[in-house]
């Protein structure tokens, strides 16, 4: 009797162009919208006049956070009918152009009130921009990953965005370290939104090639016979809403507490050296990424339900306490990022593949993009101006608190998630 001989299993190999193409546009995103808030305390006093003039900058900030959700459903429903690709470019595009119009805008002394209302367009493009790249990225990344390795795939998402913001971290240190004051205030500010929309040319050349998921092509024309598509999301997956609003809260208060609220509050309102923040912020986020793809790979192996749930639990426990260490002195500064931002990985590393997971193929774009956009809207946006009000009224910790009641209510939304792992998606 001959033996028949088995052959081993082909060993899985990322497609990391397409991963990289598919996430590039995020990096561009996150890049533009942390420079802003990292580098507002430069340049706040150009577009607005007076007193007021950081706590105006933040309210700009915030106010563009309102157009995603209008981005994520417009943008949404045109990636469920046209195609993931044709949505991805036009987001890109969007970004790139708000980010290099902020780069030369004239300034309050040179226009007066044209100013601000221009540096407010500029945000409101971006706004709408991001609000679909998340939903339509999560969406791409979610549909061409094997169902055992989503979680894998989906770390490429927070890959490039912790890459972009520890651009955007390691510019302000340079510049920080090699600009004066007044120079950082009169011209540097400006480089860095020059340089993402060099990064978007990047991003829309890497796209160029990218095919459209078998996901899409196979659910394309059930897409196109729902009526009342956003209706349609509360009506039929009210759970699943109500799930995706939940755990972003959080996620977003997370989010924008590390990334973009504590450097100008730790520089404003405790004393802390801006070169400090930006070195600590830069090796805490060089830490973020290290650890994306060992935790999407982890929730692959173990599930994504016990990573969320010790994400939200340690958030609820540690918040408050790293608070207290927001003070002068580089191992504080250590200690507070690179513990908070550890933590968050649990989350950030699988976020598009849980996203993806709780809705059909026929509204993923547009259920991602509404609802988490809204959430983003309501919690992120707000973050920086909240903060910085509270520190101005001598309350600062009990933005902190808030952050912790976050945690809690995320915990028990997440208690009601089925675990997905392994599952292909619908």
């Amino acid at each position: 009797m001959v033996e028949a001989q088995v052959r081993p299993a082909a060993r899985h190999r990322l497609p990391v162009r397409k991963l990289v193409a598919a996430s590039i546009g995020n990096a561009l995103e996150w890049f533009d919208w942390t420079i802003y808030a990292t580098f507002s305390i430069y340049f706040a006093s150009a577009f607005f006049p007076g007193e007021l003039a950081e706590i105006n900058t933040f309210a700009t900030y915030a106010l563009a956070f309102f157009f995603r959700p209008l981005g994520g459903m417009l943008l949404g429903r045109f990636a469920d009918l046209r195609g993931r690709k044709p949505a991805m470019i036009l987001t890109i595009m969007l970004m790139a152009g708000g980010s290099v119009l902020i780069g030369v805008l004239p300034t309050f002394e040179q226009v007066g009130w044209l100013a601000p209302v221009m540096l407010l367009l500029a945000r409101v493009a971006q706004g709408l921009s991001l609000g679909g790249e998340v939903s339509n990225a999560s969406a791409y990344l979610g549909e061409i990953a094997p169902a055992n390795r989503r979680g894998r795939y989906s770390s490429f998402f927070y890959i490039s965005t912790g890459s972009a913001v520890l651009i955007a971290s390691i510019l302000g240190f340079v510049l920080a370290r090699t600009l004066e004051q007044a120079q950082m205030e009169s011209f540097g500010w400006r480089i860095p939104f020059l340089v993402g929309g060099a990064l978007g040319v990047i991003g829309l050349w890497l796209r160029r090639n990218l095919a459209e998921t078998e996901q899409y092509q196979q659910n394309k024309q059930a897409a196109r016979r729902v009526p009342h598509p956003l209706a349609t999301t509360l009506r039929q997956h009210p759970k699943a809403v109500g799930q995706l609003v939940g755990f972003t809260m959080l996620s977003t208060l997370c989010y924008y507490t590390f990334f973009s609220a504590l450097t100008p509050f730790a520089v404003n309102n405790r004393g802390v050296d801006e070169v400090e923040v930006f070195l600590a912020l830069s090796i805490a986020t060089a830490l973020f990424v290290a650890l994306q793809y060992p935790m999407g790979a982890l929730s692959d192996r173990f599930g994504r339900k016990p990573q969320l749930l010790a994400w939200s639990a340690a958030t609820a426990v540690l918040i408050v306490p790293l608070s207290t260490l927001v003070r002068p002195g580089i191992w504080n500064l250590l200690a507070v990022f690179c513990v908070g931002l550890a933590c968050y990985t649990a989350m950030t590393s699988i976020a598009p593949a849980v996203m993806s997971e709780l809705f059909p193929t026929r509204l993923r774009a547009l259920g991602i993009g509404a609802w988490y956009n809204l959430t983003v809207a309501c919690f992120g946006g707000t973050a920086p101006l909240i903060i910085s009000a509270l520190a101005k009224a001598g309350a600062s910790s009990v933005f902190f608190w808030y952050v912790t009641a976050g945690a809690v209510v995320g915990f028990l939304v997440i208690l009601s998630l089925p675990e997905t792992r392994n599952t292909e998606l619908r």
